[in-house]
C-alpha cells in the first residue's frame, strides 16, 4: 500500500493516490484529475512502479479532483478497468453533464485545475452498489454505499490493512495539522445520510482511515467525532447567516473568513496556502442548498445541536 503524492497544481499534500498491490497488478484509489497525472506517474515510480502497472482504478466518487483523470488513463491503457458506484457510473461513461455543472462553479479555471474529461468505454465500467466484496488482483475491498457528500460516494475497506479509502466522507485535514475540516460543496450535500454514513463508518472499525485530501490517519476515533462536530457547526453557522442580511456571495465569504480565522492558528504557512484551494465558500453554498431544499425537523436537529455546543455565534 502506498500513498502517491499526485503533487495537485504543483504542490504537495493536496490530493493522495493510494497504490494498492494485488497479485495481478497495481489498483489505484481515487487517481485525481487529469491535471495531475504527470505528478501520479512521477509518484509510482518513486515508489518502484510504473502507470503501465496499473490495471484497476477505484473510485470513491466522481467529483473531478478525485476521479477526473479515469478517462484519459482508460483511453491511454486499454487494460484498465474501474470501479465505481452506480450512481455515478453513467456519468464516467458520458460526462457531458458533470462537465456543465463543474463548469458552473469554475467556469474558466475548469481545464486548469482538472485538465481533460474524457470518457470512459461503458465495458470498462463495473458499477458497484455497496454491501458487496470486489477483488481487483485477488485483493479484497469490501464496499459500502457512503452518501453525505455525494449521493454517488462509496467507500471502500481494504481487508489486508483494515484502511477505509473514504474519500470526502470524513473531511480532509492539511498536514501537519490535526485539523479536520468538512467538505460541503453543492449539490449533493444530506445530513441526515452524512450522519448515518459516519455510523457505518464507525460500525467498520477500521484501524486506518485514508482521506484524498490527505493520506492515511490513524486517530480513527478523535478523527470522526471532530468532523461530526464540526460538520454540525458549519452547518448551524449556515444556517444562521441564511437569515443574515446580504447576498450568498457575500455570506459565503463571511462564512469562509470564520472558518480561516479559527484554522489559521494551528496551520503552519504551508499549510495556510492549501487552505485557500479548500474550497470554503462552495462548503458555504453547499449547505445552503441543503437548508433552502430540507425541511424544518432537521433544522430544529441541527439548531439543537449548536445550543448544546454554545451556539452558532462562535467558531465554526
Amino acid at each position: 500500500m502506498h500513498r502517491i503524492d499526485v503533487e495537485y497544481l504543483g504542490r504537495p499534500n493536496g490530493i493522495a493516490a493510494c497504490a494498492l498491490e494485488t497479485g495481478a497488478g497495481l489498483a489505484i484509489v481515487d487517481p485525481g484529475p487529469a491535471s495531475s497525472l504527470p505528478g501520479l506517474v512521477r509518484g509510482l515510480g518513486a515508489a518502484g512502479y510504473s502507470i503501465d502497472e496499473v490495471r484497476w482504478l477505484v473510485l470513491t466518487h466522481i467529483h473531478l479532483d478525485h476521479s477526473g483523470g479515469a478517462g484519459v488513463l482508460a483511453r491511454e491503457h486499454p487494460a484498465m478497468r474501474v470501479f465505481v458506484h452506480e450512481r455515478g457510473a453513467r456519468h464516467l461513461i458520458d460526462p457531458a453533464s458533470l462537465l456543465a455543472s463543474a463548469q458552473r462553479i469554475y467556469g474558466d479555471s475548469l481545464a486548469t485545475l482538472f485538465g481533460d474529461v474524457v470518457p470512459v468505454p461503458a465495458d470498462r465500467v463495473t458499477a458497484v452498489r455497496g454491501g458487496e466484496t470486489i477483488e481487483p488482483g485477488g485483493r479484497a475491498l469490501r464496499v459500502e454505499y457512503a452518501p453525505g457528500h455525494a449521493r454517488h460516494h462509496a467507500i471502500y475497506l481494504d481487508r489486508a490493512t483494515n484502511t477505509a479509502f473514504v474519500g470526502d466522507t470524513a473531511g480532509e485535514r492539511l498536514a501537519p495539522s490535526t485539523f479536520v475540516m468538512p467538505v460541503t460543496p453543492p449539490p449533493d450535500i444530506d445530513l441526515d445520510a452524512w450522519n448515518e454514513t459516519t455510523a457505518m463508518l464507525k460500525r467498520l472499525a477500521p484501524t486506518r482511515l485514508f482521506l484524498t485530501h490527505f493520506g492515511e490517519q490513524s486517530d480513527v476515533e478523535r478523527h470522526l467525532a471532530e468532523h461530526s462536530v464540526r460538520l454540525d457547526r458549519w452547518a448551524a453557522a449556515v444556517r444562521a447567516s441564511l437569515d443574515e442580511p446580504g447576498t450568498d456571495e457575500e455570506r459565503a465569504a463571511r462564512f469562509a473568513q470564520t472558518v480561516e480565522d479559527e484554522v489559521d492558528a494551528a496551520m503552519d504557512e504551508s499549510a495556510r496556502e492549501l487552505l485557500a484551494h479548500a474550497g470554503l465558500r462552495d462548503s458555504w453554498f453547499g449547505l445552503a442548498r441543503y437548508w433552502r431544499r430540507s425541511g424544518g425537523t432537521e433544522r430544529r436537529r441541527i439548531a439543537a445541536a449548536a445550543d448544546s455546543d454554545g451556539g452558532s455565534g462562535g467558531a465554526v
